[in-house]
């Protein structure tokens, strides 16, 4: 998994993580490897997984699922973070039934098979992540004329700000992505 700060064992986390480890191992097939290395410090997985929910299961949010996961595999890339690139677009590929599209957004979001509601998105996203100081009035305009209001444009932002927290925790950590990530939503599932 990584090879700075080895990962606790299943059997020794605390009740309420290997509750939660095993049931994403159950719904995956396997266990990410994000979900142990940061079991190292039990607290700060709990916050850190709790943020990670109340951002990317929030229902009441106008962005759906892929374009959560959009954002993130956009802004990781951009952050050099391998781990979320790889596990995230994984994701984005199922939720968008796109094979080719996290590889895009990775390399070059502005020529990606993407709505233009969605490079607006993008567009937004970057500028979090590489220049939040220099966010002004027209780069929320941009989202308005798009569909997206306030709250959209939270959600953006706060998505992007935490996964530069998870990019640079992966990065400096070591983690390496699962192999079984590499080929999720690439070829369709055999029934």
């Amino acid at each position: 998994m990584n090879t700075r700060y080895p990962a606790p064992a299943l059997l020794d986390l605390p009740d309420d993580i290997k509750a939660k480890v095993l049931e994403v191992q159950e719904k995956a097939g396997f266990v990410p490897n994000v979900f142990l290395a940061l079991a190292r410090r039990p607290a700060e997985w709990r916050a850190f997984f709790a943020y990670h929910d109340a951002l990317m299961l929030r229902e009441e949010s106008g962005l759906s699922k892929g374009e959560r996961e959009m954002i993130v595999t956009t802004t990781s890339a951009a952050n050099h973070c391998l781990y979320c690139v790889v596990a995230h677009g994984a994701i984005l590929r199922i939720y968008e039934k796109k094979p080719q599209v996290a590889d895009q957004v990775a390399v070059n979001y502005r020529k990606a098979d993407i709505s233009p509601r969605q490079r607006a998105m993008l567009d937004f996203a970057m500028k979090v992540c590489l220049q939040s100081d220099a966010l002004e009035d027209a780069d929320f305009e941009a989202l308005y004329a798009h569909g997206f209001n306030d709250e959209d444009a939270w959600d953006i932002a706060a998505i992007t700000a935490f996964f530069g927290l998870s990019n640079r925790m992966a990065s400096f950590s070591g983690m390496q992505p699962n192999p079984e990530f590499y080929l999720m939503g690439r070829v369709p599932k055999q029934k």
